[in-house]
């Protein structure tokens, strides 16, 4: 499933936000590493990232962070979730974390470029 990324980054508070276009609201929000924080709706389909203190959690310098040219992919297994997120073609973040969660599987592309 692939949709719309909708993502801002504030450097003077170090925040970076991604959400899906055209979703509102969400059911449970999840840390799913240090700081990343994952939102998901009414069926419990990712809608939204949310990351304090960006660019030491991804450790990346906030320059790279302004880029609008951003991709995240969420794949999920009954295990697993996957969370791989690149700015302008670079690879920032990779993560594995149990699916604990509830989220189906599901292999989920948000993209800025959509």
């Amino acid at each position: 499933m692939k949709k719309r990324l909708i993502s801002s980054y504030d450097e003077v508070n170090d925040t970076f936000v991604g959400k899906v276009d055209g979703e509102n609201g969400f059911c449970a929000d999840y840390d799913i590493s240090d700081g990343i924080f994952l939102a998901v709706g009414k069926n419990n389909f990712p809608n939204s990232v949310y990351v304090n203190n960006a660019s030491e959690v991804f450790k990346t310098p906030k320059q790279i962070l302004e880029n609008s040219n951003v991709k995240i992919d969420i794949i999920c297994d009954t295990l697993f979730l996957y969370f791989n997120m690149f700015v302008d073609g670079l690879k920032i973040c990779s993560v594995k974390c149990k699916n604990d969660y509830g989220i189906p599987s599901i292999n989920f592309e948000i993209d800025s470029n959509h």
